[in-house]
């Protein structure tokens, strides 16, 4: 007979496992909805800037995708389920301060700083949880901030005077 388990052999203490994913979480659902989001600006954005900003937005959704992936598959490691489904990561991407039709360029970077910023804010509060909780995911998470706060600066490089 095989012994079949639902959570990995190595799996963490139950209470770090719930306490690592207490933290990811909100992140996984901010990242999920900032992919949607960042979606939504690349087909709408215009002006004279609009192959950079729309080529950088697919970078930034991309990034989104990779590390909202890299954060649920930790909480799965650490043996508990991810629940992001379009129902769940509608409560983060409602605060989007990305608009639904054509924006202006500047306006749409604007936009796509404040929503990496309620994303950063998320991830950072992660990180600095994890350090009495989990180092992995801590690390898991600084590695989420850095590419983060990257694509922030090249938005941000556009606007800057």
């Amino acid at each position: 007979m095989t012994d079949t388990r639902t959570t990995p052999a190595t799996a963490a203490d139950p209470t770090v496992a719930a306490a690592a994913a207490q933290l990811l979480t909100p992140v996984v659902l901010g990242l999920q909805a900032l992919a949607v989001n960042g979606k939504q600006a690349h087909w709408n954005v215009r002006g004279a800037n609009f192959i950079a900003i729309h080529e950088l937005l697919d970078t930034v959704v991309d990034h989104a995708k990779e590390a909202a992936d890299e954060a649920a598959e930790r909480i799965v490691a650490l043996g508990l389920p991810v629940d992001a489904r379009l129902s769940t990561i509608s409560t983060k991407a409602t605060a989007s301060a990305v608009p639904a039709g054509f924006t202006p360029w500047d306006a749409m970077c604007r936009a796509m700083i404040a929503d990496l910023d309620a994303v950063i804010a998320d991830v950072k509060a992660a990180v600095d949880g994890l350090d009495e909780v989990d180092l992995t995911s801590q690390d898991v998470a600084i590695s989420i901030q850095q590419t983060l706060e990257k694509d922030r600066w090249f938005l941000f490089a556009h606007l800057a005077e």
